[in-house]
């Protein structure tokens, strides 16, 4: 049986770009079962932007923010399969293709991903994901130049957990699972998507990964996380708080995956709190890193906080 895709689009004052993140699903080489906008509370012509197309349902909600807004789209959704979309990014022509077919001939793929393009707000190419980050080149190198590959083993999945290279838009998830786990947890703004994906891996056997870009993800000059970089930062860290307390019932390679995660975040936080002249923060910040895993390294990354 043919799987059919659900494919929700979040959109918080999202009338200027709208319009081609549905385009580029509607454009689809495999179409998709239906296109759900969930307009977030937007002061603009959201609405009315998604309004304008047939066949498009459109969800209206109180501005909650984009977990609720995932959440809502899903829960409305009627297709066997999942996908996102965020209203300022797009998809490639194939991305619902690649997944589909590939679902069709293996009933044992928990989910998907795939890798995707940086692109700034002029549409310039910046990079690929999977290049990238250390989990994608791993995936890429057992690939060997094809299109398709899984990721299965628990260094494979660890290394995943710690820097992953799939995006939101390049998730297909059976609409059962996503109900399973209760979706994107809500009242986070940043890390929201890596909390949801290993929840989802920790009960996953085998991925799907499609070695070709299947979107593009827009980053923005002028977005909060670099008008902010302490507060994003902070809530980063405050995310993955809130998923290291689930990990004692996650399986190793899960466990040991967010742990790496969670010492890269606090560095993170760090760096941009010592950037700021807050050096005294910046080293009890990552003080935990030093005590988890005592050693030269650890020292080092401390001791160059308070160095600035």
């Amino acid at each position: 049986m043919n799987p059919r895709f659900s494919v929700v689009i979040p959109a918080f004052n999202a009338a200027a770009t709208l319009a081609r993140a549905v385009e580029s699903v509607r454009a689809q080489s495999w179409p998709a079962h239906e296109i759900l906008v969930v307009d977030d509370g937007s002061t603009d012509a959201t609405a009315e932007v998604a309004a304008g197309f047939d066949g498009v349902r459109l969800i209206r909600q109180k501005n909650s923010g984009v977990s609720v807004a995932r959440n809502a789209g899903a829960e409305a959704a009627r297709g066997d399969w999942l996908a996102f979309l965020d209203a300022d990014d797009w998809y490639a022509p194939d991305r619902i293709k690649w997944h589909a077919e590939w679902i069709a001939e293996d009933t044992t793929l928990d989910f998907l991903t795939g890798d995707y393009e940086y692109r700034d707000d002029a549409g310039h190419l910046i990079g690929t994901s999977m290049a990238q980050h250390e989990s994608g080149r791993m995936m890429l190198d057992k690939a060997a130049g094809r299109a398709r590959v899984v990721m299965e083993t628990p260094a494979e999945i660890a290394a995943f957990v710690a820097d992953h290279f799939g995006d939101t838009h390049t998730l297909s998830v059976p609409r059962t699972r996503f109900a399973e786990l209760g979706g994107y947890p809500v009242g986070y703004r940043v890390c929201e998507d890596v909390h949801f994906l290993t929840r989802l891996i920790a009960g996953s056997r085998r991925v799907g990964v499609v070695c070709q870009s299947l979107g593009v993800y827009v980053i923005h000059g002028g977005s909060a996380t670099r008008r902010d970089p302490v507060a994003a930062q902070r809530e980063n860290v405050r995310t993955l708080t809130d998923l290291a307390r689930l990990t004692q019932s996650f399986p190793v390679p899960v466990r040991q995956g967010v742990a790496l995660r969670m010492r890269s975040a606090r560095y993170n936080l760090g760096c941009a709190l010592s950037r700021s002249g807050q050096r005294g923060a910046a080293f009890k910040t990552v003080i935990p890193n030093l005590l988890d895993a005592p050693g030269w390294q650890s020292l080092r990354e401390a001791l160059s906080m308070l160095k600035g």
